[in-house]
């Protein structure tokens, strides 16, 4: 097919040059759907277009179901405190909250990302200027309608450094600029933080138009706006979430007990579709595999939320359960303080990784479930992945630990959380492969609860990672210089330029040209040993519809319902 963009139609410049490498198959259907979209196309114009270039059903509709009124969901999940979602660290905390209030867009389970607060969004030519259409008709639960104010407040405080909001660290390279704070450090150097590279950087053009101006070329702003700390809330509430908090949400939160349970009931006058269940539970069920499998097993609970992969083969066996398996970018590093003795030594930290050997560890691990990682972050399921195996070699390791100084050998301690079962097994796993590089680890494992107070602190600690869309956005989070989630301190000119330039390349070959240069770099000199890739498997019961598996493990409750 002939596909034109001119002026005027509304399409990005890029969008006929992605039809033609459809056409030639350069790109897949997916990477065509998740460009496309992220461009401006919406997603039923995107389908339309790649069912007539690959034929067949593109949209893959569902058989017609009419959903049923009526019922309770309880979901086996922690509940952490939710009082601060701006700052949240864990899908499981937003879970809860996103039932409540919503996000400007929403990346769904096959990777293509839709507008929900929004009506609409495009970008300029070059990338810079992203507009964004607020949707007109959204209704807050205190009967105000969304206006283009309450995003910009939003948007505004996720960017302030004092919030510490992860969401700075996807903005980063787009909006904002180092400053120094005119403080020293204990090393003498100056003190920097970050603030807008521009006074109009976002600008208000209407009461449901706004525009933000930036200062590179950003690909993946609409996907990086359903960061799950990125909730929409309402500026009256300070930032603070709980029973009575303002949403736009289906659900409104009623009680909220930490460490048992959080409830949530249906909103009498919700602005969307549904919802169609009378309440959502979230019970707490602690960390014992066991326990969180005779829940199902007994109906306590409806399904489980990061189900242990110890309990799998009994989920298998429940007849009234179904699993929900989906691919995903979840994994666990191994990282370290890269300021901090020994693993100030980029030799070390290669070292570290060539000592591993990620197929074993991640079958010991994970099972049939796990597929071995690279050691640099970007997953195979990400459109922009570049296959490069970094093999076992253990006479490179000891080298490379004699050439920093250290030819006898390390004494380091790793820090890991006791659940679920299989991190410090993970852990275990390599700390017996370590050993054989004379990298002597001692494994301290923690309660979770202990652990998380400590995750950043100490230098060696073995952290869970969830799924991101694009490996550019977990790198952006994870490792550019001074954003909040650099739990490893590290701090690369090199790296940052380049992942800046891959965050604006919309062409695919363009980007992983880039991101293999990235993936070399992180195997080199990075702060990380990354052993595994996870599958997903979400168990819930047979008769709830509606259930989409996310591979973010996310939950859209105002879509789901209990069959009659």
């Amino acid at each position: 097919m002939t596909f034109r963009s001119g002026k005027g139609d509304g399409y990005h410049p890029e969008i006929p040059r992605l039809v033609e490498a459809l056409e030639k198959r350069h790109i897949g259907r997916r990477d065509f759907l998740r460009t496309a979209t992220l461009l401006g196309m919406s997603a039923g114009a995107a389908y339309a277009i790649a069912g007539k270039v690959i034929g067949g059903d593109m949209i893959g509709a569902a058989k017609a179901q009419t959903p049923k009124k009526g019922g309770v969901l309880r979901i086996g999940a922690r509940v952490p405190a939710t009082d601060t979602p701006a700052t949240f660290s864990w899908v499981y905390d937003s879970n809860i909250v996103r039932q409540a209030n919503d996000y400007l867009t929403r990346t769904k389970g096959d990777g293509i990302t839709i507008p929900i607060l929004l009506e609409s969004w495009e970008p300029s030519e070059d990338l810079k200027t992203w507009t964004l259409k607020v949707k007109k008709g959204v209704k807050w639960s205190n009967d105000e309608d969304l206006v283009a104010d309450h995003i910009i407040w939003n948007i505004t405080r996720w960017l302030d450094p004092n919030v510490g909001s992860s969401v700075l660290g996807l903005f980063q390279g787009f909006m904002l600029k180092e400053i120094e704070t005119g403080e020293k450090d204990e090393a003498g150097n100056p003190k920097k933080t970050t603030e807008l590279w521009d006074a109009n950087a976002i600008e208000k053009v209407d009461d449901f138009t706004i525009k933000l101006n930036g200062q590179a070329s950003t690909l993946a702003i609409p996907e990086n706006l359903f960061h799950y700390p990125a909730f929409i809330l309402h500026p009256k509430d300070d930032g603070k979430w709980g029973p009575g908090a303002i949403g736009t949400g289906a659900f409104e939160p009623v009680e909220i007990e930490v460490g048992k349970k959080a409830v949530l009931k249906a909103r009498s006058k919700y602005w969307g579709e549904g919802p169609f269940l009378d309440e959502v539970q979230f019970i707490d069920l602690g960390d014992d595999p066991a326990t969180k499998l005779a829940a199902l097993a007994s109906k306590q609970v409806d399904g489980l939320y990061d189900a242990d992969i110890k309990i799998y083969p009994s989920v298998q066996k429940l007849e009234h359960v179904e699993l929900h398996k989906i691919n995903t970018a979840q994994t666990a590093v191994a990282r370290m303080h890269c300021n901090e003795k020994p693993f100030d030594d980029a030799r070390v930290r290669k070292a570290m990784r060539l000592a591993i050997d990620c197929e074993a560890v991640s079958k010991i691990a994970y099972g049939e479930l796990g597929t071995p990682a690279q050691h640099h972050h970007v997953s195979p399921v990400h459109a922009e992945f570049v296959d490069m195996p970094m093999p076992r070699d253990l006479d490179a390791a000891k080298k490379l630990l004699a050439d920093a100084g250290y030819p006898d050998g390390i004494d380091v301690e790793l820090h890991a959380k006791k659940d679920p079962d299989w991190e410090p097994t993970a852990c275990q796993a390599m700390v017996q492969q370590w050993a054989e590089a004379g990298i002597r680890v001692k494994l301290t494992v923690l309660p979770s609860a202990q652990f998380w107070d400590v995750w950043t602190k100490v230098p060696f600690g073995f952290t869970v990672w969830t799924h991101r869309p694009l490996g550019i956005m977990v790198l952006g989070l994870a490792y550019r210089t001074g954003v909040p989630w650099n739990e490893s301190n590290f701090a690369n000119p090199k790296f940052d330029e380049l992942l800046t330039k891959a965050e604006g390349l919309v062409d695919i070959e363009k980007r992983k040209e880039v991101v293999k240069e990235i993936e070399h770099l992180m195997q080199e000199e990075g702060p990380i040993v990354q052993p595994l890739w996870r599958q997903s498997y979400q168990p819930f019961d047979k008769k709830l519809m509606g259930y989409e598996a996310h591979p973010t493990e996310y939950y859209f409750c105002e879509k789901m319902w209990w069959e009659a």
